[in-house]
């Protein structure tokens, strides 16, 4: 396209351009002029000496951080975390939009919309605790049915093997409802004359779903998916944070809360920017891979 097209098209179009700038805006200075920030991971970083002045020491904590057996600990946590909450809410924010869009009666739609939707505009603090007294081993109602069964009380939030599925669950809780409404607008966005066809073909509602709805969905799928796997590092640290204790370190230590615990707690500015920017580099390389491969099988991607 040649430039006067171009500056034709953006003088046309001037006023959503206009609309643009605040977000533009936003990603600069909260995103961009931020990784500066990223040179402490190759300092000695001085809170009182300042960015500019703190000593460089070149790949020293990059070697501290791949030579420290936490580390791999805690990255084993966050991979079991994330890919758990991935193969758990990612379908079944699929299966919920197939679902609702099922449901005719509108009322009714309504109805268990909000209900799915509600869960994700409470606050973690507000989850955890419902969820810390849903899973009380005296008084919580998942205890109360266990020992009406005739079992022992399962102390959920103290055992290690249960707590990151504590954590899994009550993200998916959380988030899987709202999750659904990208798909919804997927299917919403299917030409009603695909299942009109099905339906002259002998199609029952199952075989519209597999054959018209579901390949309807698939770009818009491939896409969450991708982003999705682009954070695969990035567990819910707030989450973690509120419902974690030191008996399930072993299990429930993440990335965030070790960077937390490493750069604020202990005032090791350098080693959590390490920390964060292995995470960033690891997120890029699976985005970028994730959509390479997604172009590669099925001809579609982000870019």
């Amino acid at each position: 396209m040649k430039k006067s097209n171009k500056i034709a098209i953006i003088k046309k179009h001037y006023d959503i351009y206009l609309l643009l700038i605040p977000g533009v805006l936003f990603i600069i200075f909260f995103r961009y002029v931020p990784m500066y920030g990223i040179i402490t991971a190759f300092q000695d970083y001085n809170i009182f000496r300042g960015v500019f002045a703190s000593p460089f020491v070149g790949l020293k904590h990059f070697n501290n951080l791949f030579s420290s057996p936490k580390f791999f600990e805690v990255l084993r946590n966050t991979l079991f975390i994330s890919f758990g909450k991935l193969l758990v809410a990612f379908p079944l924010s699929i299966l919920i939009a197939l679902m609702l869009n099922e449901i005719r009666l509108v009322l009714v739609k309504r109805f268990f919309q909000t209900v799915l939707y509600l869960p994700h505009f409470l606050s973690w603090v507000i989850v955890s605790g419902l969820a810390m007294t849903a899973l009380s081993p005296s008084t919580g109602i998942i205890n109360k049915a266990i020992t009406l069964l005739g079992f022992e009380p399962v102390y959920f939030l103290m055992e290690k093997g249960l707590f990151p599925w504590v954590l899994i669950l009550s993200e998916t809780w959380k988030d899987a409802g709202y999750g659904a409404i990208v798909f919804i607008a997927a299917i919403s966005g299917i030409n009603q004359e695909l299942y009109e066809a099905a339906k002259i073909d002998g199609a029952n509602k199952f075989r519209q779903i597999m054959h018209v709805t579901i390949p309807g969905m698939v770009s818009i799928i491939l896409l969450m998916f991708i982003l999705r796997i682009g954070g695969i590092l990035g567990v819910n640290t707030e989450q973690v944070l509120l419902l974690y204790n030191p008996t399930v370190y072993a299990t429930g230590d993440v990335l965030g809360t070790y960077i937390y615990r490493t750069g604020v707690a202990l005032s090791n500015y350098s080693y959590a920017t390490a920390i964060g920017f292995f995470e960033s580099l690891v997120g890029l390389t699976l985005v970028l891979t994730g959509n390479w491969i997604s172009r590669k099988i099925s001809g579609r991607s982000i870019w």
